[in-house]
């Protein structure tokens, strides 16, 4: 495993935990190995670990754009992912809102409804 995968791995690990990633790996197969292994170099191993942005700020970006794209399962992934880095329920809820104008209703009524349920589950509301 080369150096920016395990930098990868590790982001994953730290922020979503050792339960995430045991799981992730279990469910790992032949099909579905080579895109893991590409999230984990690049997505979390080379952009997330970018001094640029904190990981506060890529995760309200990532609400923002998954909102957009309409994908509640990496929604309800990012939402607990927002608030290990950070992120209060006030400024998820305005992410989510802000999303409304630019994104569409229909889509930020879906990410509101999975955050929502994601909140009640850690307790948040």
């Amino acid at each position: 495993m080369n150096e920016r995968r395990e930098a990868g791995r590790q982001y994953l690990r730290e922020n979503l935990g050792d339960d995430y990633l045991k799981k992730r790996d279990a469910s790992t197969n032949d099909f579905n190995a080579p895109l893991r292994a590409l999230s984990e170099e690049y997505a979390f191993g080379e952009v997330w670990s970018r001094p640029g942005l904190d990981r506060k700020t890529r995760s309200m970006l990532c609400l923002a754009m998954l909102t957009a794209l309409n994908r509640p399962h990496e929604i309800r992934i990012h939402v607990n992912s927002a608030l290990n880095n950070g992120c209060t329920v006030s400024e998820i809820q305005e992410v989510l809102l802000q999303s409304a104008l630019y994104c569409g209703l229909p889509a930020a009524i879906d990410s509101h409804a999975v955050a929502e349920e994601v909140l009640r589950e850690r307790g948040e509301l």
